[in-house]
């Protein structure tokens, strides 16, 4: 027997394909359905996510990252968490910067290169970020590596969906509004520690540093 999942049975009323209409499903009207249109006059910074081999989206080849910042006091004068997330191993790097701009991000970059040396490229085949200016250097840092830069739709959080999760797990240590500022690098390593090491179902009970140390493992024997 086939069976098909509640997103497939609402995608097909939506498209009309069932007599059934939304007012019928009470349920249905809780769910905010995610509009696929793209707002006018966004400047796209570089490569669409369409362009992004499929093999990315299976998490089943190592070594695909997403990119995000995270920001604590929204004024501007904050320091900002730049965020990357491995979509296989669910394994997260950390670290904090001055700001959310290109140049900060440009340095962190720099920095992850030099930490994983010859290996940099076979760990992060790609990364995808979204279409904020802190991004718009990205390609460019990473010139001189094999490593490919993806860029989602705009306003499509959803399309990072790996690193997004990891922001809300960062977000019961720091909160909203919080500074960023006020936490040590100290504080952010065992806040980053402490989600790695949390086992997860989806690894089979394995923990983000576990999955990410077994396939570093394999790129060096």
């Amino acid at each position: 027997m086939v069976r098909v999942c509640t997103r497939t049975l609402y995608d097909y009323i939506d498209r009309g394909f069932l007599k059934v209409k939304n007012l019928d499903l009470p349920n249905k009207l809780r769910y905010r359905s995610k509009k696929s249109g793209h707002r006018p006059n966004i400047k796209h910074l570089g490569d669409s996510i369409d362009n992004r081999p499929a093999e990315v989206q299976k998490r089943k080849q190592f070594g695909h990252w997403e990119i995000d910042t995270v920001v604590g006091k929204k004024s501007g004068e904050d320091d900002v968490l730049l965020t990357l997330v491995e979509r296989k191993t669910r394994d997260t790097i950390s670290q904090k910067i001055d700001g959310k701009d290109p140049d900060s991000v440009d340095y962190a970059i720099k920095q992850l290169i030099d930490r994983f040396g010859s290996l940099f490229s076979r760990v992060f085949k790609t990364i995808t970020a979204d279409n904020g200016s802190e991004f718009s250097g990205l390609a460019n840092s990473l010139k001189d590596q094999a490593t490919h830069v993806y860029y989602t739709h705009p306003y499509a959080a959803w399309e990072r969906p790996t690193n997004e999760r990891h922001n809300e797990m960062i977000r019961k240590f720091i909160p909203k509004g919080q500074p960023i500022a006020n936490d040590s690098r100290t504080f952010i390593r065992q806040m980053i520690r402490a989600i790695d090491h949390l086992p997860r179902k989806i690894l089979n009970y394995r923990t983000p540093a576990e999955a990410f140390q077994r396939e570093l493992q394999k790129l060096v024997s």
